[in-house]
């Protein structure tokens, strides 16, 4: 029996819990910028940045991490992804510019200006979040990928489903946001994202349920063509429920794990 140390199996887990820690910690970070345009008063737009002053830029290494790990271990799965996801890549880092300078100068400026960065830190967060939402969406819908490179057209990442994931974790990161505020403010801005809190929450369940159904659609519509996407098949088999299988689909998750860090 090989009991050696199956690498690319421990990289998918550091790049994993990366990813995982990145919308935790940044989730609630870009979700402030979500709720701006739903509080209007200057003094709890100060408050609501002051929040995340002292963490927001670090928030991101944990995205630096997942691209980092994924370039060293993957090298076939980091060229394939930003192949087929390169325009929403490159304005999801280009809304995380906006942002950050944004978030830099509006402490600098004066009440006159303020509103400009203000727009701009809203911007900025809004385009970050949706192209996130949508580099989602078309992973999950798979990439077209002949003798491991990627084969497809540069716009195959524009579906509906993508753009469906694109809202969705605004959403998501809109309800991170309010949480978060509830947590370290008080007085009328923790009683406003209360009030934000709630419906936030049922759009977001039924995002989450159109989001099923709109995939159980497409998988049935599919029916059983082979997938073309190198990543479907460890991806869909670690999400089955069926635990007479799981020891065979987690040899197929390593095997193809591997492929990928050659």
């Amino acid at each position: 029996m090989d009991m050696g140390i199956d690498l690319p199996l421990i990289w998918a887990g550091i790049i994993g819990f990366g990813l995982m820690m990145y919308v935790i910690m940044d989730g609630f970070d870009l979700g402030i910028g979500i709720l701006f345009p739903f509080v209007q008063d200057p003094g709890d737009r100060d408050t609501m940045v002051n929040t995340v002053a002292p963490v927001w830029d670090g928030n991101e290494t944990w995205l630096v991490l997942g691209g980092a790990g994924l370039l060293a271990a993957f090298p076939i799965a980091y060229s394939v992804i930003l192949s087929a996801a390169y325009l929403p890549i490159i304005a999801m880092l280009m809304g995380l510019i906006c942002r950050g300078v944004a978030f830099e100068f509006r402490f600098k400026a004066d009440e006159a200006h303020k509103p400009i960065w203000d727009r701009a830190f809203t911007g900025g967060s809004y385009v970050a979040t949706f192209s996130q939402g949508v580099i989602l969406g078309s992973f999950i819908n798979g990439f077209s990928v002949t003798n491991g490179a990627y084969s497809g057209g540069p716009l195959d990442w524009l579906t509906p489903f993508g753009i469906f994931s694109g809202f969705g974790l605004i959403i998501a990161y809109a309800l991170l946001g309010t949480t978060w505020l509830i947590l370290k403010t008080e007085s009328d801005l923790q009683t406003r994202m209360r009030s934000l809190a709630r419906p936030i929450c049922s759009r977001r369940s039924l995002s989450s349920a159109s989001g099923r159904h709109s995939r159980t659609r497409k998988s049935r519509r599919a029916g059983s063509r082979s997938p073309t996407s190198c990543f479907s098949h460890p991806f869909r088999s670690w999400s089955s429920s069926r635990p007479s299988r799981s020891f065979g689909r987690s040899a197929a998750i390593r095997t193809r794990f591997r492929s990928f860090s050659r």
